[in-house]
């Protein structure tokens, strides 16, 4: 989804507009209605705002990064879990 950066940081600055088709394709990709995204109602699954938080950063990091944060998080269930 790198693609989608500099797209997403454009309608973020105000600099570009969103078509409806585009609307559609954000919702599919990131699991949430149009609704949501145009801020009209709340996600079926509402999360806590940390957990949020945690989401948009962790969709920051490099693969090789995330896929170290995963096994770790994995780690963590699994040792709870016993």
């Amino acid at each position: 989804m790198d693609y989608l950066r500099p797209t997403i940081s454009e309608i973020e600055a105000g600099r570009r507009k969103v078509t409806a088709e585009e609307l559609g394709k954000f919702a599919d990709i990131y699991g949430v209605t149009t609704e949501w995204l145009l801020g009209r109602s709340a996600p079926k699954d509402s999360m806590p705002p940390s957990l949020l938080l945690a989401a948009r950063e962790l969709g920051k990091l490099q693969k090789s990064d995330l896929d170290k944060v995963i096994d770790f998080l994995k780690t963590v269930k699994s040792h709870n879990d016993k």
